[in-house]
């Protein structure tokens, strides 16, 4: 075999490496469109799943589940538990977000809007502190 027929060979390989690590992370291979957009477009809303710690106060969402119509099941950890009275995801266009609401523990009306960053892992986006009447630029990192 040439040295170019070898290359090309190396290529598709590494090719298919690639789309088979988005694929075990929970991204299906792109069929439209090339980039990182598309394969966003891709990610599986169980790419939420896991615990999530604020690394500037320790706070943690912890997702268990998804189900229909991006409905969330999750906690929220300060340090006790304290449940979400809403949690969901949605997606628009490449951008995968989810929004949860407090009403227990001195939280009444406390949100967060977060969107999910294939890149850097991250959920990154705004905590609204209702009673203080505040708005804090977040992010949460995989634990």
């Amino acid at each position: 075999m040439s040295k170019s027929g070898v290359s090309q060979l190396v290529g598709l390989a590494l090719g298919l490496a690639v789309i088979g690590a988005a694929v075990a992370q929970g991204a299906a291979p792109a069929a439209k469109g090339t980039g990182a957009a598309a394969v966003a477009e891709n990610i599986n809303i169980d790419v939420l799943k896991g615990a999530w710690v604020r690394p500037d106060g320790g706070y943690v969402i912890l997702i268990k589940s998804s189900g229909q119509n991006g409905q969330l099941e999750a906690m929220y950890y300060n340090p006790k538990p304290l449940p979400f009275a809403k949690a969901q995801a949605s997606r628009k266009g490449a951008t995968l977000s989810a929004f949860f609401e407090l009403q227990a523990g001195g939280y009444a009306g406390s949100t967060y809007h977060l969107t999910y960053d294939p890149t850097s892992d991250w959920l990154k986006g705004i905590y609204y502190q209702a009673v203080a009447k505040q708005k804090f630029d977040v992010h949460f990192v995989r634990k």
